[in-house]
């Protein structure tokens, strides 16, 4: 039997049912997932999945990641609820798919881990799989494991695997209006220019789900918990002085009370070089390299390769003698002499993070 899987929080309980249920039954399981966005979220995913299917012993197969393609298929649909039509449109793409993978691979039935997913409709999930029953000609089985308390169940088995349990379906579109609804930032699609691994980020959990793998092949043993932190986006920041815009470079955690901010440098103290306005300090990059042992050639590298978050903040509790400091500190070649424009966006907010915690000590 085919099993096309959504993720590992679905599949790992609905598969173990299944070797339950059917010993002598050959899973294959299908990794199709075109709606999943951003990337990072799909590999995710993916990853967990793997370390499921192996722990279970069940042979994977990836399949296509044709994002543009599913993107066609549910063009005008951006606005439907969860179990609307485009969710619809989901399954019949991904069920075809999967049909045709069943009939290459011999196998003349197939079901989804889709089907106990609380979020789901079963039926829409039935009547998707019965029509490619009817063209295709590969049944489609509609396993109910969330009766009896299964929901239950599967919510103690994710805890016991420790499996990656996301928050949103993994359309963009779903991750849209329920971040509108929640009133809460939709970070998942920040990335960020420096191409630093951002707090709470899908990246960062991607990294600690790697690590994650290499601690079970070495055979450590782990934990994963979540801490509560104040999280920071930057959304976007420029340095005007005079009339030209010049490269710079705002720490993480740097805030102004509004998005703009003017004045001219008034004093300077150790390096540091305040604006008479808003609280602002301005470093040059010769001594962001000194304080951080860096040796960047100007500015624009900063910008586009920037250190680690923890390198920034420790560098900001350096200069203002507290981790609590979120004065901007703005990052330029050389001090201007110019009236200063400062542009800066900017979200801080309540967030939680997984950590990794291995003996006694934390990744």
């Amino acid at each position: 039997m085919l099993v096309h899987i959504c993720c590992s929080v679905d599949s790992h309980f609905f598969m173990e049912k299944l070797q339950q249920e059917f010993p002598d039954e050959k899973l294959v399981g299908f990794f199709y997932d075109p709606n999943i966005h951003p990337y990072s979220e799909y590999q995710l995913r993916l990853l967990d999945v793997e370390r499921s299917c192996k722990k279970l012993g069940i042979e994977l197969i990836e399949g296509p990641y044709d994002y543009e393609n599913w993107m066609n298929a549910v063009r005008g649909l951006e606005k439907e609820p969860e179990k609307g039509a485009r969710c619809e449109v989901c399954f019949d793409k991904r069920f075809e798919v999967s049909a045709h993978k069943a009939l290459e691979l011999g196998e003349t039935s197939m079901t989804t881990t889709l089907l106990v997913s609380p979020l789901k409709a079963q039926e829409q999930l039935k009547k998707s799989g019965d029509a490619f029953h009817s063209t295709h000609g590969v049944e489609f089985i509609a396993f109910d494991y969330r009766k009896n308390g299964g929901t239950n169940d599967q919510g103690r088995v994710s805890k016991e695997q420790q499996l990656y349990r996301q928050d949103y379906c993994g359309c963009i579109y779903g991750l849209t209006m329920q971040r509108d609804q929640q009133h809460r930032l939709m970070d998942e699609m920040f990335s960020p220019i420096s191409r630093q691994i951002l707090p709470a980020s899908i990246e960062e959990r991607l990294e600690l789900y790697k690590k994650r793998m290499e601690l079970e092949d070495q055979g450590t043993p782990y934990r994963i918990i979540k801490e509560r932190f104040l999280n920071y986006r930057l959304i976007r920041s420029s340095v005007k002085a005079g009339s030209e815009i010049i490269p710079s470079y705002p720490l993480f955690y740097s805030t102004i009370n509004r998005t703009q901010a003017q004045g001219n440098i008034d004093f300077e103290i150790d390096g540091q070089f305040f604006l008479n306005r808003e609280e602002v300090r301005f470093i040059t990059l010769e001594t962001f390299n000194t304080l951080t042992d860096s040796d960047y050639k100007d500015t624009k590298e900063l910008m586009f390769n920037a250190p680690l978050i923890e390198t920034e903040i420790t560098l900001r509790s350096r200069l203002t003698g507290s981790p609590f400091n979120t004065s901007a500190i703005i990052v330029v070649d050389e001090i201007p002499n110019a009236k200063i424009t400062l542009l800066l966006e900017t979200k801080t907010y309540d967030d939680t993070r997984e950590i990794l915690i291995i003996n006694s000590l934390t990744a």
